[in-house]
């Protein structure tokens, strides 16, 4: 499957995070996108695909009670249940699929297939884009979001954080080549745009030298101020990618 990444590390991954707990408000992170597809699209299921440990999923049973499924390569239950339970959600209130996307016997049962930050770590982009597809009903939503590491920040990742910059295909995070992988697979009314004015982050932030964590403040208190006074969305400082098709 050509993946740039496996289980141990998405196992260490997970593991070096702290604060994946919480109550996902409204106004999170990109769920403005999706509240937006609910609303025109009116789906009744969903499908998050990589997303443990399932945020989106939880706001979307919480925020709009539609039925809603994770399907993840690593799902720790623990966390899951707890993240339910904070959302105010009971255990089994978010179905969970524990499999290798690739060996998974997909049939089109969802109206909303999305994943967030994810197509990124494969080396095949159209294959794990119609990979996704496959999950979906006729006229169902793809959802897709990437980060943009043509970018500033992904100078900044590429400079600062080069072992977590390798695992990403770079080459994916292009507009034009996305627009004509969904046309080859048979994708309508696609929309594919940067989104975010600017932005720097780096993984595990807090393990960085002192002057690497000083310097990113600096370039993060310079750009928030430009960017402020001129409120533009470009490919080199927007730090996300959106696609919104239908099948």
């Amino acid at each position: 499957m050509n993946n740039l990444t496996d289980k141990q590390f998405w196992l260490n991954y997970w593991e070096s995070k702290k604060d994946l707990v919480f109550f996902v408000p409204d106004g999170f992170i990109l769920t403005n996108f999706l509240d937006k597809i609910i609303a025109q699209q009116k789906p009744k299921n969903a499908l998050e695909i990589g997303g443990f440990p399932a945020h989106y999923a939880i706001y979307l049973r919480r925020k709009h009670h539609i039925k809603a499924t994770l399907l993840d390569f690593v799902v720790h239950e623990g966390i899951l249940n707890d993240l339910l339970k904070i959302n105010g959600l009971q255990s089994g209130a978010v179905d969970f699929i524990e499999t290798d996307l690739f060996d998974y016997d997909a049939k089109p049962n969802f109206d909303l297939v999305f994943s967030n930050g994810l197509i990124e770590h494969f080396e095949d982009t159209q294959n794990i884009i119609q990979k996704h597809t496959e999950h979906l009903n006729d006229g169902g939503t793809l959802f897709l979001t990437l980060p943009n590491f043509k970018s500033l920040n992904g100078w900044f990742q590429q400079k600062f954080d080069p072992e977590n910059y390798t695992k990403h295909n770079i080459k994916c995070m292009d507009i034009d080549l996305l627009q004509k992988i969904c046309k080859q697979i048979g994708l309508k009314n696609i929309e594919i745009k940067y989104d975010g004015r600017f932005m720097l982050w780096l993984e595990n932030e807090n393990q960085k030298s002192f002057s690497v964590r000083l310097f990113k403040k600096l370039i993060w208190f310079v750009g928030k101020i430009i960017f402020k006074i001129i409120p533009i969305e470009s490919k080199w400082f927007s730090p996300y990618i959106i696609l919104q098709a239908q099948k």
